[in-house]
């Protein structure tokens, strides 16, 4: 620690799933900005403020889509209800760390509500569309492979132009 406190670093770049770099952040007092694809306890929309209503935004591993019947907006909301549950027991390691080395009672909403630019790893592509807050920028298409470059072809509305396909 006291090699990174005599750094002067600016900001600390970290995956919010093990929050030990928010730790060393607060702890700090420097920015931090998250690299993440998703919590799967779904804390990361609450720590940030992000409406995040169980009756329409599907929640991870539950199969539904963005179109639900009744029962399946039930079975969302029941998932929700149980998310926090094991969110609260997979982070109480890091909730009574933090709250140890920062020297105040912090939980995992609590520390991951001071990350400054939220990074996220997905594509509205591949997963349904959510609100977000301003601080959040979508930099979907990390993972994917190298294509091929895209082809040229003849402008079919005349001009003879190429143009590429996109």
């Amino acid at each position: 620690m006291g090699y990174i406190e005599g750094s002067n670093f600016d900001a600390v770049f970290t995956d919010p799933m093990l929050p030990c770099g928010q730790i060393i952040a607060l702890h700090l007092s420097i920015p931090s900005i998250f690299f993440l694809r998703g919590i799967p306890c779904g804390v990361e929309a609450e720590a940030a403020q992000c409406p995040n209503p169980p009756s329409y935004v599907p929640r991870m591993l539950s199969s539904n889509t963005d179109h639900m019947t009744f029962t399946q907006r039930v079975k969302n909301l029941l998932i929700s209800s149980s998310e926090s549950l094991l969110c609260d027991i997979a982070y109480s390691q890091f909730e009574s760390l933090a709250s140890d080395f920062l020297q105040r009672p912090m939980t995992m909403k609590e520390l991951l509500s001071h990350g400054s630019i939220w990074l996220k790893r997905v594509d509205f592509v591949f997963e349904y569309p959510m609100p977000v807050m301003p601080n959040m920028v979508f930099i979907g298409g990390i993972n994917c492979g190298q294509k091929k470059p895209l082809s040229q072809v003849r402008d079919l509305f005349g001009g003879g132009r190429d143009r590429l396909v996109v």
